[in-house]
């Protein structure tokens, strides 16, 4: 290494010169020590999060690839009894439900309110009061009484061959309405309803159903939160799942989450 001395300078100012320099290169040093910190950990993030987008992108493709049940296109949850239940969104789905899906030992639920759900317990004949009971709130919650911002509901259930399309005379029933004769039994649920998440999937259904299922589940009641906005918030807090499967199981009209 070659170093300059100026004659007309004394050693001690000739000395300065270079510590001033090698001041103002440790300085140098130290702010590219730094901006390569800063660059590996930028990269190392980058690194963490491509990881994690790929990892979305492949949890969204097994979705796709799922093959969906029947009943994924209407109301459903499973009981805590593990009792398929299923119910109309609409006239034509109440139609379907009832025409297409509902079989001798199932029991099915409905309500006096117009604009509600037609539910039924797949072999329901079989379950329990838990179940019963289950349903109901299901019923209650899907149905108008949630919209108007009603505490509880009035449900019935009833068995299949109570249920029917022939109306009494001089009489005609509208797409998704049937007449229901005989004895009915009522229960009086609560309107309130839980969105869950096990692993990376997203239920919904009666509290009792749900908790028995995941720890990780908030409840929600009739509120002033549009759905989407709701959606977000129950994402947050449950720290995972899709909105989309979040918006499917919230009810029709305004909800909050239970505090």
């Amino acid at each position: 290494m070659e170093i300059e001395i100026s004659l007309n300078k004394n050693v001690d100012e000739n000395a300065g010169i270079y510590f001033n320099l090698a001041k103002k290169a440790k300085k140098k040093l130290e702010g590219a020590n730094k901006a390569l910190g800063d660059s590996k950990k930028e990269l190392a993030s980058l690194e963490k999060n491509e990881e994690k987008f790929q990892l979305e992108q492949e949890k969204k493709q097994e979705k796709k690839q799922r093959k969906k049940e029947w009943y994924e296109k209407f109301h459903w949850f499973m009981s805590s009894e593990d009792f398929l239940c299923v119910g109309g969104k609409d006239a034509t789905s109440n139609e379907i439900i009832v025409k297409k899906h509902m079989e001798k030992d199932d029991i099915v639920f409905h309500t006096d309110m117009a604009g509600s759900p037609f539910f039924v317990i797949k072999n329901g004949k079989d379950a329990s009061e838990i179940t019963l009971k289950e349903t109901a709130q299901a019923v209650a919650v899907y149905s108008r009484a949630w919209k108007l911002g009603h505490a509880s509901a009035d449900v019935f259930y009833v068995k299949p061959e109570q249920v029917t399309k022939e109306a009494q005379s001089g009489e005609s029933l509208s797409k998704g309405s049937f007449m229901v004769y005989g004895k009915t039994e009522y229960l009086h649920p609560k309107l309130e309803y839980a969105i869950g998440l096990v692993e990376d999937e997203i239920i919904g259904g009666p509290v009792t159903a749900i908790e028995k299922k995941t720890k990780k589940y908030v409840i929600v009641i009739s509120g002033r939160n549009k759905k989407s906005a709701l959606a977000k918030k129950i994402k947050a807090k449950l720290k995972g799942g899709d909105l989309d499967d979040i918006i499917k199981f919230l009810p029709a009209g305004g909800a909050e989450m239970k505090k």
